[in-house]
């Protein structure tokens, strides 16, 4: 990633507030109503506020024996003081009342869009993301939106009105520095404000670049628990652990003795302004241009302005911080949608599922070509298998099936129609896969499966699960179908959560069908009967197998024989043998291989590469 460009301090970030802040207006306005309604609320609040030190005023010099001989109780005066300070909580609370909607519906509406948004990015991105850290920026990010909604209405705004309506106040009512004084002080306090806590902005970054980076490693760690285990790098994932954290400690350093250096600076302004106002205050009242009760409601005035001066200090620098969460998160959305849907895009009309791969060529980077011109038809109802040694791009033909990435040249088409002019909800919706690496959601065994068709009937779950011969393996469980399966399925074996995922198949019931080594994990036993059910599944289904192992896909209409991203064999299973080449030899070793582990000897041959070891010589290639 390239490095972000040395500007000065203030102005791009600023600009990138205020995107921040922009991107939230449309769900603001969505309820303007309760927008407008809580910010008359607000001025209402704090013109009775204002009020108070007015009625206060009034009080002291009524009861000032200096100023007024006949003293009487200010009954009526005393009355409204009560009344004002009443208003001032009542309008405050319905203003959070009715603005507590807004703030909670955006925090919703926000992290719904991003988590979509995730959902519809690329393989790529996912391949490349770090969970731990996006998760933890989508937390805070959330977090910052609640902080900066709660407290713009709350507490800035409040005190900005106050603030103007004190100087108002001041500058009828008395001599024009009582009102320049305090403006003054709360202008140099808010610059100094902003300028300070701009310079500790990239301090608190810091700390969440760092915080996000020790959260993914610890997550990544946890995730592979056993690998850590296996090769006893407990020290190890705990030393690159302690790294992050070093450098987060140290930011954090940083960013707290700033906060203190910030703080003596605000503390020195408000304590500046405060004894200038009340100096002059006091030589009033001793030259009698002023009384007691101005004296007090200057004072008090003080006391309203200043102390929220002080809180709102601590709130910007708060509203920073989580504009700076906010950003991260909402860089997310600025991710790049790489495999979006053509505007004229048309749901799949599903007829009979013939898939077709006309001269495909597809590298995952341009240097790294995968498929090269790749040609093959699936006719509707038909069992097509590909085989290959690792890397020849057997799954990548399932990838680029299901749009997961579009191809480079060529094109596929279902039912002559091309997969770039649908949408992929409805190509998704046609396609049921087995895969080989079968990851589970953190649920029951019975939500597994039921995902993929969450609306579907009890009996239709159990039904899936008995043709994927899995209904002998939950009844044995003591919890049976609500036996959690752990993080990524790590509480079942590798045979078993690929059962899982057949039956899940089995549910969905979609007119393509694809089995990406789908029983690598079963023992021959096993197999047997799950290649039973998988016939039964298939039958009048077009279905697409990607096979290690040859016994698995000697049925099927088609045989196709990869190697180095092209299709170098094609015909029936006999038909393949009898050519006597590439297919043949690593059928004659697979057929060699079984011989051994029935003996109980281990296998010296690579089966999936066709490579015998050296000084060996494959067997003659045996029909079925």
């Amino acid at each position: 990633m390239t490095p972000p460009r040395q500007t000065s301090p203030t102005r791009p970030l600023s600009r990138k507030d205020l995107q921040v802040i922009r991107s939230l207006l449309p769900y603001l306005w969505e309820y303007r109503g309760r927008v407008i309604l809580a910010l008359a609320f607000l001025v209402l609040a704090k013109v009775a506020s204002v009020a108070v030190p007015l009625v206060l005023k009034g009080i002291v010099d009524a009861l000032d024996a200096s100023q007024n001989p006949e003293l009487m109780l200010p009954l009526a005066l005393i009355l409204a003081y009560g009344g004002v300070r009443i208003a001032s909580v009542v309008f405050g609370e319905l203003r959070d009342a009715i603005f507590a909607k807004v703030t909670q519906r955006s925090i919703r509406r926000v992290a719904l869009k991003v988590f979509r948004h995730l959902h519809r990015l690329s393989l790529r991105f996912h391949l490349d993301r770090q969970t731990g850290g996006v998760s933890r920026d989508i937390e805070r990010g959330s977090r910052g939106i609640s902080f900066l909604l709660n407290f713009m209405v709350f507490n800035i705004l409040p005190t900005l009105v106050e603030i103007a309506l004190i100087a108002a106040v001041l500058l009828v009512s008395y001599n024009v520095w009582f009102a320049l004084i305090p403006f003054v002080t709360a202008a140099l306090y808010i610059a100094f404000t902003l300028v300070v806590t701009e310079w500790r902005m990239k301090f608190r970054r810091r700390m969440n670049e760092m915080d996000s980076r020790a959260n993914t490693r610890a997550i990544d760690s946890l995730l592979n628990y056993e690998t850590v285990k296996y090769f006893g790098n407990e020290d190890f994932e705990a030393r690159r652990y302690d790294e992050n954290l070093a450098v987060w400690e140290r930011a954090s350093i940083r960013n707290q003795t700033s906060l203190a250096a910030l703080n003596v600076g605000q503390g020195t302004i408000i304590a500046l302004g405060v004894t200038l106002l009340m100096w002059l205050a006091a030589r009033g009242v001793v030259d009698q241009t002023l009384t007691l009760g101005d004296l007090v409601l200057i004072n008090a005035y003080l006391l309203q302005m200043f102390i929220p001066m002080n809180f709102l200090g601590f709130v910007y620098r708060e509203i920073k911080h989580s504009l700076a969460d906010m950003e991260r998160m909402f860089s997310l959305l600025d991710e790049h949608e790489e495999i979006p849907d053509k505007p004229d895009a048309r749901p799949l009309q599903i007829q009979g599922g013939a898939v077709r791969f006309e001269n495909v060529s597809f590298g995952y980077t341009p240097e790294r070509p995968i498929l090269q011109d790749v040609s093959f038809e699936i006719p509707a109802g038909h069992k097509v298998a590909v085989v290959g040694p690792s890397g020849a791009g057997k799954s990548t033909l399932v990838r680029l099936l299901f749009r997961f990435y579009d191809v480079d040249r060529g094109r596929i088409e279902i039912d002559g129609t091309d997969i770039h002019d649908i949408t992929q909800q409805s190509l998704r919706a046609a396609i049921g896969i087995v895969p080989q690496d079968t990851v589970l959601f953190n649920d029951t065994i019975y939500y597994n499966i039921a995902y993929a068709r969450p609306e579907a009937s009890r009996e239709e779950v159990e039904r899936a699960t008995a043709l994927a011969h899995l209904k002998d393996f939950i009844e044995s469980l003591p919890q049976g179908y609500d036996t959690l399966v752990g993080e990524r399925g790590l509480k079942v074996s590798g045979g078993e959560k690929q059962r899982i995922a057949i039956a899940r198949v089995i549910l969905k019931n979609p007119r393509i069908l694809v089995f990406d080594e789908a029983t690598s994990a079963l023992d021959s036993h096993s197999e047997q009967a799950i290649l039973a059910a998988l016939r039964e599944v298939a039958e009048h289904h077009t279905t697409l197998v990607i096979a290690h192992r040859l016994s698995t896909v000697v049925d099927a209409d088609q045989i196709l024989v990869m190697e180095g991203g092209r299709i170098v064999e094609r015909g029936a299973h006999q038909e393949l043998l009898a050519a006597g080449g590439a297919y043949a030899r690593m059928w004659a070793l697979q057929q060699q291989e079984r011989r051994r582990e029935s003996l109980g000897e281990q296998p010296d041959t690579d089966a999936d590469t066709g490579t015998p070891p050296a000084g060996t010589r494959p067997l003659r290639a045996e029909p079925l």
